[in-house]
């Protein structure tokens, strides 16, 4: 299909002061991935536009890419991150949300310990501004957080909230519950989008990309149009697949028509993020 965008990819260089993660303990992706990395991996598939996502939460990393955003026309927007604990939390979102094409945070909460941590009230003044300047929330999130987000689309009624790579189910173990209710419970929540992304690397090794077959078609049913596609690229390499054969195993198993499918891979991020596509 053509004009397809990408909701969810990250490069990164090792060599960047303050790179954390990918370490050497994960051999298939400890190495830089740049965008010239993503145009020979996704040849193919015709990309019209990405959603360029952090990988590091500090400062300096949504800096640069701010910096390479603004000058790739293939990135329609960005997914920053920002300390929302930090008491200038707000007057760096104001700074952030004047980067041409920042549209997000993702404070990375599947790293943080307590599950949840974001209904803190010392976080009020940090969402209240990314509520203020028209940002997106890109939810890191596992299994656990569920009920917690669900408690912050409520307490925040206009704050878009996206859930990146379906709050990562345990299909290693196969397991569908409770996973299946509380995503259930929060696509019921019109401004909850989510991510076909990132199950790949969920899997057992080798264990082909049909058997995520319940967990995909859970998705396509309780979000419809708030849900799009993503790679995770280079991420995606843990698994052993490759960019073009995950984008056609989504379209296999997703087994929409065409306006579906274009709704999947391309209009439902161009609307949330908002990007200015022709």
């Amino acid at each position: 299909m053509a004009g397809v965008v990408d909701a969810h990819h990250h490069v990164w260089r090792l060599d960047w002061p303050g790179h954390q993660w990918p370490d050497a303990s994960l051999p298939a992706i400890h190495r830089d991935f740049a965008l010239a990395d993503l145009r020979a991996d996704s040849r193919g598939v015709d990309l019209a536009a990405t959603v360029l996502v952090q990988s590091q939460p500090t400062d300096a990393d949504t800096d640069r890419l701010c910096a390479i955003a603004a000058a790739e026309p293939l990135v329609g927007a960005l997914v920053g991150w920002v300390d929302l604990a930090a008491a200038d939390a707000p007057r760096r979102i104001a700074q952030l949300a004047a980067a041409p094409k920042l549209r997000g945070l993702r404070p990375m909460l599947q790293s943080i310990a307590d599950t949840d941590w974001i209904l803190q009230p010392a976080l009020d003044d940090a969402i209240a501004a990314m509520v203020a300047h028209g940002l997106r929330f890109d939810a890191l999130v596992q299994p656990r957080h569920l009920s917690a987000l669900h408690r912050l689309a409520h307490r925040w009624p206009d704050l878009p909230i996206v859930i990146d790579h379906a709050a990562k189910p345990s299909a290693a173990a196969g397991g569908l519950d409770p996973w299946r209710d509380e995503i259930a419970a929060l696509a019921a929540c019109d401004t909850v989008w989510c991510k076909l992304s990132g199950l790949r690397t969920e899997q057992p090794p080798g264990e082909p990309a049909a058997a995520l077959a319940p967990y995909v078609a859970h998705l396509v049913a309780c979000f419809g149009e708030r849900l799009m596609w993503g790679s995770d690229w280079p991420v995606l390499h843990l698994s052993g697949d490759d960019y073009g054969s995950w984008f056609q195993a989504a379209r296999t198993l997703a087994a929409l028509d065409p306006a579906g499918e274009r709704s999947l891979f391309a209009d439902s991020a161009r609307r949330f993020y908002g990007l200015a596509l022709p």
